[in-house]
Order: structure tokens, then C-alpha cells, then sequence
């Protein structure tokens, strides 16, 4: 079906151009929104850990990964639907366009309202089956508890998000979420300063400014881009694509759900070291999650233009896309080892003033940036896969990240003389063992789709 020329609010065909000015060009608005995206969580870390204290500071950490499961299983389908939309505008299918973003849409509301109610209910056993120690418990179920009836709330600016950004639309996200930033942060200072709110405060903040951005994000797209202009038919479920959407969102959600339940085993080894390794891996952790962010753009961008130029049968420019991915994540692995090396406990200092937590932490960090390249490489093929709707994948690396962290963790903390480092030891090992399985798995399926 041939592109109506109407529909052209913000949204890029990277089916032609360079690939590198391409990806580079829309992976810039979604980096910046990526940090910002990031800034909830460190403005809950620091504001918490600085003015609340360093148990609080352990309570937010240790909800980490239970919440990272609960987004998951909802944040797949949509970044499932974003995939085949994108495949769909690549073909220059309008209309099925349209009627992935709608039908999308209504898987997002039913998933994120059952597993918001299931993970409600299962809060108290989750956490004490991590071991949560008892002086940090009631508000870790208290933060958990909030997250958990926000799922919706936090699913909706996902969703609008990952559709906007099939058609190429990276700028409007970036807005709403600059303007959320700014909210979460007034409302944290709100809650926990005036009010006295503690970490119930900085769920509740986290929770409302999400909601705002996901609903101002909606609003706009449905005013400016067409094609979320709907008519009643477009409403109508397919058959097809719900298939399609589910047949790699379901693998995705999978994907991302066993790496949240392994680093669950992560968390659990952590806190049978005691408050201290709790604070400084929960440190730790949300520096990481800034380094993450480069190359989960960098995998976002790739699924996009794959998606599109998959879409339009165009293989070669997806293996340039990938080449010059490879290049981007190399040097900037290379560039943020330095810092770690010699600024990590400035670093930590942003979150804790505790010294014993700095100085673990300092000396965590130039463990894992030895290993930042191997991560970095699971992005990228993952950008890739996804692209190409290899669901397979999506299964076979959460399957793998699952068996490291269930093991590695156990087997190098028992080490007499490794003890508590095997913790950031093993998040290193991990990351090596699922980008080479990674690497593996992209050159079977290439070849095998004669794609190179």
C-alpha cells in the first residue's frame, strides 16, 4: 500500500540515507531521553540515600530487580509492537500501521492492570524470600507496593513511546520526559523534605510524574501524528497482528523477565552480606544503569531502523547498521574505563556519604568496566534480532543470563578470597558470557536468512 503523503509529523524513514547519520541522528533524542528516564531513579537514590539515610538508600535497592520483573512483562509487548510497526512502515502499509498501534494499545491495558494486581499480592513473599533484612523490610514493601499499583501508569508513557519511535519519532518522547524529570525531582524534594514522606514520598513522586508523561505523550501524538488519528475500524482486534505482536513481545517480556529473576538471585546473595554491600551494590547499580543507557540506545535505534529496512527488504543497509553499531559501542566502552578507574569514588559519592559504602563501591566499579564491552555487545546484537523479529533470541539470552547469575554469583562469593567481590565479579562474567552468546547467535541466524 502506497504512503499517504498527509503523514509526516516527526517521523523518519531510515530506509534511505546514511545508516550511520541515520541512527545517530534519531539515537540522539532517545539518549537524552534515556537519562533523563534515568534521573527517576537517581533522584529517588540520592535524595533518599542523602537525606532519608543509608537503610532507606538499601530499601529502594532492593526493590530494584522485583520492579525491573513487574515493567518487564509489560514493557516486552510493547516494545514487541514497536518492532512489527516499524517493519509495517518500512513496507509502507499505512494501514497496518495503524492497526498495530490500536491493537498494541489494548494489549497494554490488560497486561500491566493483571500483573500490577499479582505483583500487589505478591510483594511481602517476594521479598522475603530475597532475604530482605528485617530493618530495611517495611519500606521495601512499602516502595514495592506503590510501584506496583503504578504499573499502568509507568506502562502507558512506554507504550506511546515505543510507537512514536518505530515511525522514527525520537524528539517528542525526549519532551515529555524532560518535563517529568523535572516534575519526579519537585515532587521527591516535596515528599521527602516538607512532607517528611521518607521512601513512600519518592515511590509516590516517581509514580505521578510517569503517569503525567504518559498521558501528555499520548495527547500530543494523537493531536500531531496521524497516524494515531484513529477511526472506529482501526480499533477492530486482527487476528494477525495481535499474533505478530504477541509472538515477539511474549519471548521479549520472557527475555527481560529472566534477566529481572537473575538478578534477583543477584540481590539476594548481595543482602547476605549485610547493609553496607547493600548500599554500595545498590550504588553501584544505579551508575550502571547511566552506562547502560548509550548502548540501550544504540539497541533501540538498531531495532527501529532494522525493523523499517526488514520491512522494506533492503539486507544490506541492516549489516551496515550493524558494523557501524559496533564501532560506536567499542569506543565508548574504551572511553568510560578511565573514569571508573580513577573517579569511582567521586562517583559514588553523588549517592552516599557513608565511607565504608564509597570505598566498596569505588573499587566494584573498576571491576565491571573491565566487562563493559561484552555488555555493549549484547545490546547491539539484541538491536539487531529484535529488528529481524528473531524471538528465539530474546528467549535464548534471558535463558543464559538466568544460568550465570543462579550460579556465578554463588560459586565466586564462596571463594575465601574473593568473598564479597564475586558480587561484581560475577555481574562482569555474566555480561561476557551473554554477549559471545549473542555474537554466536546473530552469525547463525544472518547466514542462515541470508542476510550477509
Amino acid at each position: 500500500m502506497g504512503r499517504n503523503n498527509k503523514i509526516k509529523s516527526n517521523i523518519m524513514n531510515m530506509t534511505e540515507g546514511n545508516p550511520l547519520g541515520l541512527l545517530l541522528r534519531f539515537a540522539l533524542p532517545m539518549f537524552l531521553g534515556n537519562l533523563f528516564q534515568q534521573l527517576y531513579n537517581l533522584a529517588d537514590t540520592i535524595i533518599v540515600g542523602r537525606l532519608v539515610g543509608a537503610n532507606a538508600l538499601a530499601a529502594v535497592g532492593v526493590t530494584g530487580s522485583i520492579t525491573f520483573l513487574f515493567f518487564a512483562l509489560c514493557n516486552g509487548i510493547g516494545s514487541g509492537g514497536g518492532i512489527i510497526t516499524s517493519q509495517y512502515f518500512g513496507r509502507g502499509d499505512d494501514t497496518s500501521v495503524k492497526k498495530c498501534i490500536s491493537n498494541t494499545g489494548i494489549i497494554m491495558v490488560v497486561f500491566p492492570l493483571i500483573v500490577g494486581t499479582v505483583a500487589y499480592l505478591l510483594a511481602d513473599p517476594i521479598l522475603r524470600l530475597l532475604s530482605t533484612p528485617e530493618d530495611i523490610f517495611a519500606d521495601s514493601l512499602t516502595y514495592l507496593k506503590v510501584m506496583c499499583i503504578g504499573l499502568l501508569f509507568v506502562s502507558l508513557y512506554n507504550y506511546a513511546s515505543a510507537m512514536l519511535r518505530s515511525l522514527g519519532d525520537s524528539k517528542t518522547p525526549l519532551i515529555f520526559l524532560v518535563i517529568s524529570c523535572v516534575l519526579n525531582v519537585a515532587l521527591d524534594l516535596l515528599f521527602v523534605i516538607v512532607f517528611k514522606a521518607g521512601v513512600l514520598g519518592a515511590a509516590v513522586a516517581t509514580v505521578i510524574s510517569q503517569f503525567l508523561s504518559g498521558i501528555m505523550c499520548l495527547f500530543f501524538a494523537i493531536k500531531t501524528n496521524e497516524y494515531f488519528k484513529m477511526k472506529k475500524e482501526d480499533f477492530e482486534l486482527d487476528k494477525n497482528i495481535v499474533g505478530q505482536v504477541l509472538k515477539l513481545g511474549i519471548p521479549m517480556s520472557l527475555q527481560f523477565s529472566l534477566i529481572a529473576i537473575s538478578c534477583m538471585a543477584l540481590q539476594s546473595v548481595v543482602n547476605s552480606f549485610g547493609q553496607i554491600a547493600v548500599a554500595a551494590f545498590t550504588a553501584t547499580s544505579r551508575i550502571e544503569q547511566l552506562i547502560h543507557q548509550p548502548y540501550t540506545t544504540l539497541g533501540s535505534s538498531l531495532s527501529t531502523f532494522v525493523g523499517q529496512n526488514y520491512g522494506a527488504n533492503k539486507k544490506d543497509r541492516i549489516v551496515n547498521g550493524y558494523h557501524q553499531s559496533l564501532m560506536i559501542m567499542f569506543l565508548f566502552s574504551m572511553a568510560m574505563l578511565p573514569f571508573m578507574w580513577f573517579f569511582g569514588d567521586d562517583i559514588t559519592a553523588w549517592f552516599v556519604s557513608d565511607q565504608d559504602v564509597i570505598i566498596m563501591g569505588a573499587t566494584a566499579l573498576k571491576i565491571t568496566s573491565i566487562f563493559y564491552v561484552f555488555l555493549g555487545m549484547i545490546y547491539v546484537v539484541r538491536g539487531v534480532l529484535n529488528g529481524l523479529s528473531d524471538a528465539f533470541f530474546s528467549l535464548l539470552n534471558g535463558i543464559i543470563e538466568v544460568i550465570g547469575r543462579f550460579t556465578v554469583p554463588f560459586a565466586l562469593c564462596a571463594v575465601s578470597f574473593i568473598g564479597v567481590w564475586g558480587i561484581w565479579w560475577s555481574v562482569g562474567v555474566v555480561w561476557f558470557l551473554s554477549g559471545f552468546t549473542a555474537w554466536l547467535r546473530y552469525r547463525f541466524f544472518v547466514k542462515k536468512h541470508e542476510i550477509v
